[in-house]
């Protein structure tokens, strides 16, 4: 299993929202959010056997955060058996190709197993904020001193 590489094709931006989706219920996006998301990010997702496991989105440092952005979702089945740390070695191997001011990650904080991922890898957290209309707030964390800086 390896991510799929491809930030386009409509199957591919498919399966990434539904994934997004299913694991961030509380900000569904639309097939367009997606579609605008592509323009701007890396989008990546993960198969296993033809299935869709896990997706990846990999920010660049914008105005607000110097820091480039990489997230990696798994569907709770499929947890614990390495989509995740593929998909997030993958878009961290890119994210060091963007930014020399660090790495960041954000989750949900109800995904608790996606907390503990994050923290297991050396991020700490920064912030929670909650989105108009939400209740449950996202975590932002930093990789700590990140070894290895970009080229």
């Amino acid at each position: 299993m390896a991510p799929s590489g491809a930030t386009t094709g409509a199957g591919l931006l498919e399966d990434w929202r539904l994934i997004h989706n299913r694991i961030i219920p509380t900000a569904p996006l639309s097939p367009e959010d997606v579609r605008e998301r592509a323009g701007r990010n890396r989008l990546d997702v993960a198969y296993a056997d033809g299935v869709a496991v896990g997706c990846s989105t990999v920010r660049p440092p914008d105005e607000e955060t110097p820091a480039a952005t990489v997230i990696a979702r798994v569907l709770p089945g499929f947890r614990g058996r390495g989509y995740g740390t593929a998909l997030y070695e993958h878009g961290l191997a890119h994210a060091r190709t963007l930014s020399d001011e660090g790495v960041e990650t954000v989750v949900l904080a109800s995904n608790t197993e996606g907390l503990r991922f994050a923290l297991a890898r050396g991020f700490v957290e920064t912030e929670r904020y909650v989105l108009p209309g939400d209740t449950v707030p996202f975590v932002t964390l930093r990789l700590a001193e990140d070894p290895t800086p970009a080229p």
